[in-house]
């Protein structure tokens, strides 16, 4: 049992049971308005993605701390519920369901890998839970049960794709990435945007490593050699997890700067960064929603807000971090706006919900259950921070649905009744459901 749960079932609350008991009441309204709201943290905290969920787990028990010390939600104090799903997939499933069923939270925030958000996926429909995902991912799914956070294609991988091909000038492409669903279905649409664009199928690579791959020396080869054709090359990199620091090393050992073949990464943040030697990666990029280095007011508010709750003035910020506090800002917004934790309501009450971003904007929830976030490309900097070189001049919706593969250009999702469909056809005017199989 976790410190968490431990505090879940805490003597406070057993000593309120008791005195009811003593009382002759049965726990019923006044009890519950007493329980505090318990929000479920489900983020691997050991295993190939600690490098980066453990980060996001601290995220949201900061924001919990603050919103208790603004008094609660509902006049109830929040509670974490955290589990270590250790980056095993299907233990994400069992510990969703752990949650819902017997922690009995009202709310989860967590998970990073696609392949983690599909294992959770049927648990939360078939138990009506929500799940705030954090994270970039490959689109082509929208469910009632899921507020997605994190970036659609068309708000990172197409945008990054477009800023190297017109403002680089890039021609040849090696897509790199982790062997499972959100590279795979990423490149499925990267490699038929650049077909549409022009771009031959010979000067498109792809190429897919498991999860915590060490050995880049023969792979960072290929791309030395696919790069040396007389077009300008990019390596656009899906790769997750720990597997970046040897990616990132092996480049640098090889001498493949940035000028030669620019890199630029979906899933590379400050946090990922802070362990390594950045001086050979400056100029490789990312394209990210938010950024550290964003001179805003909110963002500097939010940095010292971290430092002072990681006791580390060193301590890093990066995208999914922003995700968390909007996704988490939003939902406390909608519960205030449905006067409930009742899924139901907060489900209804999350369209068209609005809170500041950190970058001085706004993020509305729409919908498809995706957010409008800035798509932003950011030069890796030698002290590990990130220079905005490129950014759209406003919010950009999410697109749930790609627009640039043919199996789904015609489909969108909208969570308003009476249409209420994740996956609605618009050409045969049908809703069809979705599977969620990867």
């Amino acid at each position: 049992m976790t410190e968490q749960r431990l505090r879940a079932h805490s003597p406070r609350r057993a000593l309120v049971a008791g005195a009811l008991a003593l009382a002759g009441l049965t726990a019923g309204p006044a009890m519950a308005q007493d329980d505090p709201i318990r929000v479920g943290i489900l983020h691997s905290l050991s295993g190939t993605m600690a490098i980066s969920e453990t980060t996001l787990k601290e995220t949201v028990e900061m924001l919990i701390e603050q919103q208790n010390a603004e008094g609660g939600l509902l006049g109830r104090e929040l509670e974490p519920v955290v589990v270590d799903p250790a980056s095993d997939w299907p233990r994400f499933a069992e510990q969703a369901r752990q949650l819902l069923s017997e922690d009995e939270v009202d709310v989860i925030f967590g998970a990073w890998t696609s392949v983690s958000r599909k294992s959770v996926l049927p648990v939360v429909e078939e138990l009506n839970g929500l799940l705030f995902y954090p994270v970039q991912y490959e689109g082509e799914e929208s469910s009632e049960n899921v507020f997605y956070l994190g970036a659609a294609p068309n708000q990172q991988a197409i945008p990054a794709v477009d800023y190297l091909m017109n403002q680089v000038g890039v021609e040849r492409w090696a897509l790199l990435g982790t062997d499972y669903v959100y590279p795979r279905t990423t490149n499925k649409i990267l490699e038929q945007y650049l077909q549409d664009s022009g771009v031959a199928a010979e000067d498109i690579m792809i190429n897919y490593t498991p999860f915590g791959h060490s050995d880049w020396q023969s792979i960072v080869s290929e791309v030395r050699e696919f790069g040396s054709q007389g077009k300008k090359t990019a390596v656009v990199s899906t790769i997750n997890g720990d597997a970046n620091v040897p990616f990132y090393t092996e480049l640098g050992n090889q001498g493949v700067s940035a000028s030669d073949i620019p890199v630029v990464a979906f899933s590379v943040g400050e946090q990922e960064l802070s362990g390594m030697d950045t001086e050979p990666l400056v100029g490789h990029l990312a394209a990210w929603n938010y950024f550290m280095s964003v001179p805003t007011e909110e963002n500097l508010d939010f940095i010292q807000a971290w430092h002072e709750f990681q006791g580390d003035t060193d301590a890093v910020t990066n995208d999914p971090m922003e995700a968390h506090y909007i996704g988490f800002n939003m939902w406390v917004k909608a519960v205030q706006r449905a006067g409930t934790t009742d899924v139901d309501a907060v489900k209804e009450a999350m369209i068209g919900v609005t809170v500041p971003n950190l970058s001085g904007g706004y993020a509305a929830m729409m919908p498809n259950h995706h957010a409008t976030k800035p798509v932003m490309i950011g030069e890796i900097q030698p002290d590990g921070q990130f220079a905005v070189v490129w950014e759209t001049p406003g919010e950009v919706p999410g697109d749930a649905w790609s627009d640039y593969l043919p199996e789904s250009a015609d489909i969108i999702a909208d969570w308003r009744r009476p249409l209420a469909c994740g996956n609605y056809n618009v050409a045969t005017a049908t809703c069809s459901g979705q599977d969620y199989g990867d």
